[in-house]
């Protein structure tokens, strides 16, 4: 029986190395696609202000549409752009 450090580092090795270069190049392009929208999202109008669920819901229109709250939502889609360049920069390929 391997330990699991052991185990996880004989399986990524065997992994051809342009698939581990797609899936970081598919998980940076997610992570900053998501970030991006996640910041955005909370100051653009149309779709924060006219959004039907929360005109149902005034509680939660009112506490949404506080100024610290979509700070807050921004800031979630900031660090979600920092990981994404974070995996990018320390990547690294496991050769056999």
């Amino acid at each position: 029986m391997l330990p699991s450090g052991e185990r996880s580092r004989i399986t990524s090795r065997s992994t051809p190395v342009w698939l581990q270069r797609l899936s970081l190049f598919v998980l940076v392009l997610f992570c900053v696609y998501l970030g991006v929208l996640v910041m955005v999202l909370p100051w653009w109008p149309r779709i924060w202000d006219h959004n039907m669920y929360m005109q149902a819901h005034p509680r939660l229109n009112a506490f949404l549409h506080n100024g610290a709250v979509r700070g807050v939502i921004s800031g979630i889609g900031l660090l979600d752009i920092w990981i994404g360049i974070s995996e990018a920069v320390h990547y690294r390929d496991y050769r056999d």
